[in-house]
């Protein structure tokens, strides 16, 4: 492992940011945000200061000796034929695949498997630079057509466009301002969901409201679009439909007011029908996974926290009539699906998958063997015994295999051919105590050979919110800072899923702080265990993560030598005042709650406990301008606060993206370009060198 001594770095002038005389009242208590007017992400002095910020930034990482070393080895690495399970549609065999370097992974069609692949559908060609993401493809069900949605730089806006399946001609049909919806099918038409057109200029920051679905038939203009449902009662919540295969049941989803979702059912079979109440309690999950021969197969967390499997028929849609099929278990019930007339059903055993196939009845028939512990996905259809899945892990790329579901074998259908050998790497689970006892699992990924000295580089990430559950997973990226000597963590912490609703529970609301005490505990127990020491860990987080990051370097800064606070939810008090950030509340709850929630939420927000004079960890915050997700807002007035109260000692920095939002379909330009400097930040500071 080659190492240098951290230098002290010469310290950095920032931007003045100026300060206004805003002060919020709650509960009778006044908080100030001199920092309000950087919430106009469209006024010239907030460009202004982006700028001047990205200046500093880019000066800053165009110093590190290694960053451009980096990037061209993470270039490398990426560098590989990615490619998704294949998933048949009216007789011929769909699937995506990344050459590489590729900015978006393209969808390819063939006749059979072994015939030559075509062109489907290239994303590539719908914008110049990448930025235009592919975000979903769903077929007619009589096979004429194909919808798919797209994303422009990355924000949440949906646009949905629409093919002749056959020719791959594009048609007419243009939806825009949609958003949380794919297109379900019924007939020569499709629903969908969209908001009104927004406030121009404020896009990507205003509340957004009213969520009505559409249906909008082939060869129409979307004014002509026939309004199918919508809830003036309730402005802040989703709704959203989806058609059985079959067309003879649609399902409405209502959600934004609990953890969970209300369902109702409409039989398509009688004309003008209504939408009857299958399940209106919106703290538990009602999601319905197929419907065949007049029966409805659910998975719900109601009276069950780690998941079952329920059945009922469309005639008797109410949840007083489900039966109970697959009981909940001891273990995580993670994901469900029925190929070939059975089920599918992957378990989360201490984070890992474990994947078992039932009859239909409910009745086990045999465990499926996977290669490692790791993540899997299965591709099929209801009536077809055909089987995919694909399987990865912290050592394993990304695989497909063919799964024989007679014989319970499968074999490799389609391999990465990665440039680096994983059994130089050791991937660890240990579950250590947190503040309170619990015990939690995290996984430590390293070379062979590390010594437990103390001395050794960090990287702890981590989520915690949502009922999410982040599992083992492949990343080309880790590899470099890796193969230098560093230690990769995944903290699997409380308010995600990996014990289910009862672990997501215990991290919500006013006990919010379990989830940065468990995230506090990971690195306290690598120090106290000799992995290594407070100036050698690195902590990372993105979205809720990136609160987890921001609240755990407020609370600790003497723990941590860098954090990377990346789309982090950072204004505790004011999150739910933009686009969607109210649909958080079942998470977090809201400041205008009660005084005690007020107090609560202010105790741990990020932008609200950072001290002046303190030597804080050095830190990279990162956001882009098209996040509608968790808005730039948050970054902004954190980073501004943060290099106002720093002692100086570290950099405080931020890099705001352009043309990118919350993440998700960044082309691979972008993806590169980020890692490179978030690696070669936390590597630089860690005093590593790339080896």
């Amino acid at each position: 492992m080659m190492m240098i001594a951290c230098k002290q770095q010469p310290k950095l002038t920032y931007p003045v940011a100026e300060k206004v005389d805003t002060v919020d009242e709650y509960f009778g208590t006044k908080v100030p945000d001199p920092y309000r007017w950087l919430e106009n992400d469209t006024s010239a002095a907030t460009a202004a200061w982006v700028a001047a910020e990205n200046k500093v930034t880019d000066a800053y990482l165009a110093k590190i000796p290694f960053r451009n070393d980096l990037l061209k080895r993470l270039t490398s690495l990426a560098n590989y034929e990615k490619m998704g399970a294949p998933f048949k549609k009216h007789g011929k065999y769909y699937f995506s695949k990344n050459d590489g370097l590729q900015n978006q992974s393209v969808i390819y069609v063939q006749d059979d498997l072994n015939s030559e692949p075509h062109i489907f559908l290239d994303p590539n060609k719908l914008s110049d630079d990448g930025t235009v993401a592919l975000t979903g493809l769903s077929f007619a069900n009589n096979g004429k057509y194909a919808a798919y949605t797209i994303s422009r730089s990355g924000s949440d806006w949906t646009e949905i466009y629409v093919m002749d399946a056959a020719t791959g001609k594009r048609l007419d049909d243009h939806i825009t301002w949609a958003k949380f919806t794919d297109a379900a099918w019924q007939g020569d038409g499709f629903y969908y969901s969209a908001y009104d057109a927004p406030v121009q200029g404020k896009e990507f920051s205003n509340v957004n409201e009213n969520h009505k679905v559409y249906y909008h038939r082939i060869g129409t203009p979307q004014t002509a679009d026939r309004l199918v449902y919508q809830n003036s009662a309730y402005p802040k919540r989703f709704y959203s439909v989806s058609v059985s295969e079959d067309e003879t049941v649609m399902f409405l989803y209502e959600s934004g007011a609990g953890r969970g979702n209300a369902l109702y059912a409409k039989d398509l079979r009688k004309p003008n029908a209504p939408f009857i109440a299958m399940a209106t309690d919106m703290e538990y999950t009602y999601n319905p996974i197929e419907v065949t021969d007049n029966k409805i197969y659910l998975a719900t967390n109601y009276n069950a926290p780690n998941m079952c499997v329920m059945v009922t028929t469309i005639d008797k849609p109410a949840l007083k009539e489900w039966q109970m099929l697959v009981p909940e278990s001891k273990n995580v019930l993670s994901g469900i699906q029925i190929i070939g007339g059975k089920l599918f059903l992957t378990y989360d055993v201490d984070v890992a998958n474990r994947a078992y196939l039932y009859d239909l009845n409910g009745k086990e028939i045999q465990e499926i063997k996977l290669p490692a512990p790791g993540s899997v996905g299965f591709s099929g259809n209801k009536d077809n015994k055909e089987c995919f899945f694909s399987f990865t892990s912290f050592t394993i790329p990304g695989t497909i295999y063919r799964y024989d579901m007679d014989n319970n074998s499968y074999t490799v259908f389609r391999a990465p051919k990665v440039n680096f050998n994983p059994d130089d790497f050791v991937t660890e689970q240990i579950f250590y105590p947190s503040k309170d006892g619990t015990k939690i699992p995290m996984f430590l990924v390293y070379k062979k050979g590390m010594k437990k000295d103390g001395k050794n580089p960090v990287y702890i990430y981590g989520y915690g919110g949502f009922g999410i559950t982040y599992g083992p997973s492949f990343s080309p990226y880790r590899i470099p800072y890796l193969e230098s000597g560093g230690i990769y963590v995944l903290a699997n912490i409380r308010g995600g899923n990996e014990y289910g609703e009862t672990w997501h529970i215990a991290g919500t609301k006013m006990q919010k702080q379990n989830v940065f005490d468990d995230f506090i505990a990971a690195a306290e127990y690598l120090i106290a265990n000799n992995y290594t020491h407070p100036s050698k860990i690195g902590i990372v987080g993105g979205s809720n993560g990136g609160l987890l990051v921001g609240a755990c370097m407020t609370q600790r800064p003497d723990l941590y030598r860098v954090a990377i606070p990346q789309v982090g939810v950072m204004d505790m008090l004011r999150y739910h005042k933009f686009t969607i950030g109210w649909n958080w509340a079942s998470d977090y709850g809201t400041s205008e709650d009660s005084r005690e929630m007020f107090e609560y939420l202010k105790g741990y927000s990020p932008l609200h406990n950072l001290k002046p004079g303190t030597r804080y960890p050095a830190t990279l915050v990162t956001t882009a301008d098209h996040d509608d997700r968790v808005v730039p807002a948050h970054s902004f007035k954190f980073a501004a606060t943060l290099q106002a109260c720093n002692d100086g000692t570290y950099p405080t920095l931020i890099r705001i993206d352009s043309k990118a939002g919350h993440g998700s379909g960044k082309p691979m330009t972008k993806v590169l370009e980020e890692q490179a400097d978030v690696y070669s930040f936390v590597m630089y500071n860690l005093g590593m060198t790339l080896k």
